[in-house]
């Protein structure tokens, strides 16, 4: 419920005062009473008329519904993939007259369609309807289809559910583990040879032949504590780690993660809806400064040997195994180790016959390293890529497999976003980057050492390009985006972007967007004080803005978005979905709505605007939002300083309280969802990552917890989470509640039951959400 400590009139009871009064007494008590609620219900009554009115009277067009429920305003997507040799890609899409999906392979010369298989065919026995096909997966020799169904979320993904074989040929169909309950199963895979399948079943693999059916237990965890081939909770979240095996390239053996959690305080869930009593969920969550689970990594010989596990150095609680890459053309690997710091990484080249390892490359930084994907060998398999700022730009290095000698590939005085790909026949990489705007993203081109810079992407075509290459880098799938322009996507040649043809539009959404007339969107750059660690006397921070115009006097009330940390922008020119619409929804009820991406945020602006940010998380960043906002009150006369909004998620959410606690005089509302108002109580991985220990940064953790400042709280604050949030838990808010009640502090307050960090399940809720952050704006 909305817990509103305003100033409603109070219910009076005799009873409260009096409990043993005469009759004449009590009567006279009430008609005081009377005569005090005549005096202060018509103002009462009168503000909620006059609130009702307004919402009322700037109600949104278009409607909180039709923004997030019906999802009027929602565009589609395009996925394909590419055949080894990239002279065509399969999808799934309606391939007869009637519909029906199917997977349908298109050649990029004669642009030709053929179907490769119907899946209204695949048909469970028993079933009246086909299996929906989520994921599909050809086995090496391309003679079965391994199809993922029915899924289940596991924290943020939906990565549990159920795996069926389907044999073209045979057209015979099998529910893999079809002894264990169903959406049970997690990264199934195929064996090299394509007669096993391997997966994991409560923390522990699987291995099931698919001649016999035969199930083989590969490990032997408790599926609790000791869970295999997959991850924990903060190994998942914060490190990106989910599936956690996969086959030798010979096929004899399997390479796992075991993680064991014990040791690590259990967090209980508590679910007080679902049945007649409440159910408790239990997971190990290491919060700041506590036990870490510990990691190593397992090889276990499938012809029945023994587990052969890595010696990698160091306290498994006290490092991380990051990642793993197979080397091509032989049975080693490389391992990725963080220290608990992460500020230093190293690569273990290892043999998995003797599960010795061997340092070849450390990466160190004063601040912290980051894990990384962009992993590619060259032709000969004897060096990889590797993203590294240790010259201040994040640039792409080639790193001798064996010598651990680094070159560098992109010498250029900016930073490279994303390597998408490596032409090893013409010896080019491609990758993302936007050296004069960091809104954007745009494809370019280099020799493997720098030679030949060229920008890809058409100079007429400013906002958000992504690329999805062939292997031969021949061809590549496009898709484009702007802001308030949902994504197309086309099949183009890739050395002139001609294009071939259109594979996905999204022209009648773009259609009835132009019909909305909302606003125009402004990207701008704000300038504020670089203070006396920045080597210039100013900084520019990018923002975009709706600045509607109405030709009148009146000044226009301001509502700011906010993220902040270093996890995210939110100055992006590319679609922003349904968000963006709201916003823009907003704006066209005469708002001003305003983003701002401070220092610390990841965008390709060098390592010193990243990194700044390093051991003052919530307070450099709070502090460039409020100068950025004392500029925007200088640039635009027409904002009124007097009626700002801020609004965030998460980060955003505990950025909001920062700015409504520390700047109390520049912020008049806010809307604070999901938020971490003490740092202490968020996990281990990601806020040591960026504030270092409790033991050595108590004064940092302190000072950026919003919960320090609660009592300077002058402002409206809407509190706004989710009951069985596993990432940023309910538990900091009710620990903020305490504080705000301490210091007498009134605030409204919303708790949806047993909702995620997303807060999204259950019918309605999303829509339910934002219709209450509406009406608070509109107020």
């Amino acid at each position: 419920m909305v817990h509103e400590a305003s100033s409603r009139a109070p219910t009076l009871s005799a009873s409260m005062f009096m409990p043993t009064v005469s009759p004449v007494v009590r009567s006279l008590f009430f008609q005081l009473a009377l005569l005090f609620c005549s005096l202060t219900l018509p103002c009462s009554a009168k503000a909620q008329q006059e609130v009702s009115a307004a919402s009322t009277s700037k109600s949104l067009s278009p409607s909180v519904a039709e923004i997030f429920a019906e999802g009027k305003y929602r565009a589609g997507g395009y996925s394909a993939k590419w055949s080894e040799d990239g002279k065509s890609f399969e999808s799934i899409e309606p391939f007869d007259k009637e519909g029906k999906l199917a997977i349908v392979r298109q050649d990029v010369e004669t642009q030709q369609k053929s179907l490769v298989l119907s899946l209204a065919n695949i048909v469970p026995d028993g079933a009246a309807d086909p299996l929906k096909v989520e994921e599909y997966y050809w086995s090496p020799d391309r003679k079965k289809l391994l199809i993922f169904t029915n899924s289940k979320r596991v924290w943020r993904y939906a990565t549990r559910g159920d795996y069926w074989v389907y044999t073209p040929s045979s057209k015979a169909l099998h529910r893999l583990g079809s002894s264990f309950p169903e959406s049970s199963l997690l990264f199934a895979k195929f064996s090299p040879n394509s007669e096993e399948v391997a997966f994991v079943h409560q923390g522990n693999i699987y291995l099931e032949s698919l001649a016999t059916r035969e199930i083989r237990k590969l490990t032997q965890g408790d599926g609790t504590e000791v869970i295999s081939g997959t991850f924990d909770w903060v190994y998942e979240e914060e490190l990106s780690l989910r599936d956690g095996f996969q086959f030798s390239q010979d096929g004899t053996r399997i390479i796992f993660w075991e993680i064991n959690t014990e040791g690590v305080s259990m967090f209980p869930l508590v679910d007080n809806t679902s049945k007649l009593y409440p159910t408790v969920q239990r997971i190990p969550y290491p919060k700041v400064g506590t036990t870490n689970p510990a990691a190593r990594i397992g090889v276990l010989d499938l012809q029945g040997g023994a587990v052969t596990w890595l010696r990698i150095p160091g306290d498994p609680r006290e490092n991380y195994l990051a990642r793993l890459h197979a080397i091509p053309g032989t049975e080693e690997y490389l391992i990725e180790q963080l220290n608990r710091l992460q500020n230093r990484l190293v690569i273990y080249r290892t043999k998995l016959d003797e599960g010795s390892v061997e340092a070849i490359y450390t990466e160190e930084d004063p601040a912290w390293v980051d894990v990384h994907d962009e992993f590619h060998w060259n032709s000969a398999g004897t060096k990889f890529t590797w993203i590294s700022e240790k010259d201040q730009w994040r640039h792409l290095y080639w790193i001798d497999a064996s010598s651990g000698e680094a070159s560098i590939a992109t010498p250029f005085s900016f930073d490279v976003i994303e390597v998408v790909a490596i032409d090893h026949a013409q010896e080019k990489i491609y990758f993302i980057a936007s050296p004069e705007n960091a809104t954007q993203k745009y494809l370019y081109s280099s020799g493997f050492g720098g030679s030949n810079l060229k920008r890809l992407s058409p100079a007429d075509l400013p906002g958000t390009h992504r690329y999805d290459i062939s292997p031969t880098a021949r061809y590549a799938l496009h898709t484009y985006s702007k802001f308030l322009k949902p994504p197309r996507t086309d099949l183009i040649r890739l050395e002139n972007h001609e294009l071939v043809r259109n594979l996905a539009n999204s022209d009648k959404l773009e259609e009835e967007l132009a019909q909305l007339e909302f606003p125009a969107v402004e990207f701008i750059k704000i300038k504020i004080p670089g203070g006396e660690n920045w080597p210039a006397d100013k900084v520019e921070l990018d923002a975009w803005c709706f600045m509607p115009k109405f030709g009148t006097d009146e000044k226009l009330p301001v509502i700011l978005h906010v993220y902040g940390e270093p996890a995210g922008q939110t100055v992006l020119d590319s679609w922003g979905g349904d968000r963006a619409v709201w916003h823009a929804a907003l704006a066209k009820q005469g708002y001003a709505v305003i983003s701002i991406d401070n220092r610390g945020t990841p965008a390709p602006r060098g390592r010193l605007w990243r990194k700044c940010i390093y051991g003052q998380i919530g307070i450099l960043a709070s502090s460039d939002q409020a100068a950025a906002l004392k500029s925007l009150c200088e640039m635009y006369p027409q904002i009124d300083p007097a009626r700002v909004t801020i609004w965030g998620w998460s980060g955003g959410g505990s950025m909001t309280l920062n700015a409504l606690f520390r700047y109390p005089e520049l912020y008049q509302r806010g809307i604070s969802i999901a938020p971490v108002p003490n740092q202490l109580y968020y996990d281990t991985i990601y806020q040591e990552r960026y504030m270092g220990l409790p033991s050595t940064n108590a004064e940092g953790f302190r000072q950026g917890s919003p919960i320090t400042f609660a009592a300077q709280l002058k402002g409206d604050l809407l509190l706004i989470h989710g009951t069985g949030d596993d990432n940023c838990h309910y538990q900091t808010t009710e620990l903020l509640i305490n504080e705000l009640i301490a210091n007498q502090k009134q605030f409204r307050m919303f708790a949806y039951p047993g909702r995620s960090h997303s807060i999204n399940e259950g019918n309605g809720t999303t829509p339910h959400l934002f219709q209450m952050m509406t009406d608070f704006l509109l107020e």
